[in-house]
This record gives structure tokens, sequence and C-alpha cells, in this order.
């Protein structure tokens, strides 16, 4: 018979290691991927593609543990961004904004322009 899975296996010191040694993010990260797990589940024939299944088989039906087994057999990372990593997507959604700014600029000008003719 398979013995069942427990919170220590596979083992927090593994799972703290692959996040970064940091109890938080190992909740987070573990804690997201839970529910999307259960979305998954909750959506089951309702056309929701776009979720993913659980990527490991489990004795466990808990999506927690489910999350924490796939963090340990590799099937879920975790990637802290670096400093530079953040400030590109910040300048980079500045920049969309802008042209979204400018669109509804040029827009506006094309519809006045209309208006006046």
């Amino acid at each position: 018979m398979a013995e069942r899975p427990t919170l220590v296996d596979p083992p927090i010191e593994t799972l703290l290691n692959k996040v970064g040694d940091s109890k938080f993010t190992l909740v987070a990260v573990t804690a997201i991927r839970a529910r999307e797990i259960n979305e998954y589940y909750n959506g089951l024939g309702s056309g929701h593609g776009a979720l993913i299944p659980p990527q490991v088989t489990s004795l466990s039906n808990k999506s927690l543990s489910l999350a924490m087994e796939e963090l340990y057999q590799g099937k879920l990372e975790f990637h802290r961004p670096t400093p530079e990593e953040l400030e590109n997507e910040r300048l980079q959604a500045v920049a969309l904004e802008e042209a979204r700014q400018d669109a509804n600029n040029d827009l506006d000008a094309f519809t006045d322009a209309l208006r006046d003719a």
C-alpha cells in the first residue's frame, strides 16, 4: 500500500531552498498555485482552457499538498525578479501607457477635425 505524503514529505527545508529560504515566499507561491488548482477543478466542464491541471500524480487530494509536491518535483518554479527586471517592467508599462495616451490624443484630434469640417 502506498504511503500518503504529509507536510513533512516533501521536506520543508527542500521547499524553502527552492524559493530562496523565505517562509513567506513559500506560503505565497504554494497558496497561489493551490488556488489555481482549485479553479481548475471547479471549472471542469465549463470550457476554461487557460487553467493548468495539477502537474503531479499524488495520493493527496488537497490542492495545497499538490502545489507543494509540484514545487518539490520542479514542476512549479519561482523566480524573484531582480531590480533591473522590475525597472524594465516599469518602463515598459510607462511606454505602453504613453502609447495609449498618444493614440487617444490622435483619435481626439481626428474627431475634432471631422467635426470642424
